[in-house]
């Protein structure tokens, strides 16, 4: 059995590994970080090497992490620039984000019977197909999901996603082409830009001037946290934890309008690096006896919403003349988040998608805590 302080290490320690492995090993890199962090919370979680009483210690870290990682995921962004250059990718996200929306709702009401808060599932669900992971773990946080309900939706996300993306990658062009109109080519440097300062490259990370930006941005994490929780004590104990997450995302946002916040260097990065963190303490929750026997109510539910709203928003596409490539790249941005927007737009051989992809994938991040947590209680206001 392992002490705490060994615990707190290896939950801080690991991820520094598993990026290192992605970077270092193509094969690990396919497997993915998060999928990685996971699977060794998870097998820690279950070899009895954890000491007594760590419930407590996880469940406190867990709430932390994710609300110190959403700013840094946040400061990042530039709002004017995204709304003047996105174009008909935004009118394409905007019809994703809509569409989720109601395929969640009607997929949770119909497993309500077949699986315990349902409605739970549904915001889960909207956070995590409009932006990704972060907001799925934010989403989690707010609305008190079990641990282990938590890891099942996202190892069936998983799952779904492999063959989600294979799909886009092989025959979803040629097949999209047929019903929606084929991209037009332009010259732009923007996305060449773009691809050279990859989103998701930690190179140079320890270099002294980044360490410390990002400490100062820490800092303001740690204060946009301390706000948030003062001001939620003034509400309904109910809801405080999801009036917390939502004040972080406002305040996030709102600080990233201020240009020193914004050009603080990899604060994304970082960000993920803390969701790396989150869920290895998750996977670590998690009994994995109770995920050997697969929930087919909870992977139908999956299926429905990806390839439900993916239907539904190719029909939206068609109706706005919003080509294949857009259509293509604004989904895998919403439902597989802004890291395989690169690897994608290579798959469609169109860089020029890349802006699009991560601007669209990022708004996601954004407004993704909002919808999740809102519809959420409102499923289960109207629906259950």
């Amino acid at each position: 059995m392992i002490s705490t302080f060994l615990l707190i290490c290896f939950y801080f320690g690991m991820p520094v590994i598993i990026l290192w492995s992605c970077h270092r090993f193509p094969l690990v890199n396919k497997v993915g970080a998060v999928i990685l962090a996971y699977l060794l919370g998870i097998l820690l979680g279950n070899s009895q090497l954890l000491p007594e009483g760590v419930l407590d210690l996880q469940d406190t870290l867990s709430g932390v992490t994710v609300a110190l990682a959403l700013p840094l995921l946040l400061f990042s962004l530039d709002v004017r620039s995204w709304i003047n250059s996105a174009g008909k990718a935004i009118l394409s996200m905007l019809g994703a984000t809509v569409l989720v929306v109601f395929v969640a709702g009607f997929g949770s009401w119909l497993i309500r019977y077949g699986v315990e808060d349902a409605w739970q599932f549904g915001g889960m669900a909207i956070g995590l197909y409009t932006g990704g992971t972060p907001n799925l773990a934010a989403i989690k946080t707010a609305l008190n999901v079990d641990a282990t309900q938590f890891i099942m939706m996202h190892t069936y996300d998983a799952l779904n996603g492999i063959i989600y993306l294979v799909f886009v990658m092989t025959i979803g062009q040629k097949i999209f082409n047929k019903v929606l109109p084929k991209y037009q080519k332009f010259e732009s440097t923007s996305f060449h830009k773009l691809e050279s300062e990859d989103i998701h490259s930690y190179a140079g990370i320890f270099k002294a001037k980044i360490i410390w930006g990002l400490l100062a941005a820490l800092g303001v994490s740690l204060l946009i946290l301390g706000c948030s929780f003062g001001l939620s004590q003034l509400i309904p104990e109910e809801y405080a934890t999801a009036t917390i997450m939502l004040l972080i995302t406002s305040l996030g946002i709102g600080l990233s309008f201020v240009h020193k916040v914004r050009t603080i260097s990899m604060t994304f990065q970082f960000g993920m690096y803390i969701i790396l963190v989150f869920s290895l303490i998750v996977g670590s929750m998690a009994n994995l006896e109770q995920l050997v026997n697969i929930n087919w109510s909870v992977m139908f539910f999956v299926n429905f919403v990806v390839f439900g709203t993916m239907l539904l928003h190719a029909i939206f596409c068609r109706v706005f003349k919003i080509d294949t490539d857009t259509f293509l790249i604004t989904s895998v941005a919403a439902v597989c988040s802004p890291p395989f927007v690169p690897v994608v737009a290579k798959a469609l051989n169109n860089k020029e998608v890349i802006l699009s992809g991560l601007t669209t994938g990022i708004i996601g991040y954004a407004i993704g805590n909002y919808l999740g947590i809102l519809f959420a209680y409102v499923f289960r206001a109207y629906l259950f």
